[in-house]
């Protein structure tokens, strides 16, 4: 079972989202993506955790 804590790369949460890298910007910019963590290098990476924070949100939302 992968650490609740692990960072994932902007490439493998694309993948997960079968999103573009633009729609992930925008999505997150208006506020509506999973948190991020920008790096010093200006790298993203998404937490575990939040991400799958955000799918249950997403779910929540749609069955509201």
């Amino acid at each position: 079972m992968p650490n609740q804590d692990t960072k994932l790369k902007l490439a493998a949460v694309l993948e997960e989202l079968d999103m573009s890298r633009s729609a992930f910007y925008r999505m997150v910019a208006r506020g509506k993506g999973p948190r991020t963590l920008k790096l010093p290098n200006g790298q993203l990476r998404v937490r575990r955790s939040d991400l799958d924070a955000w799918w249950s949100a997403q779910e929540q939302s749609t069955a509201a």
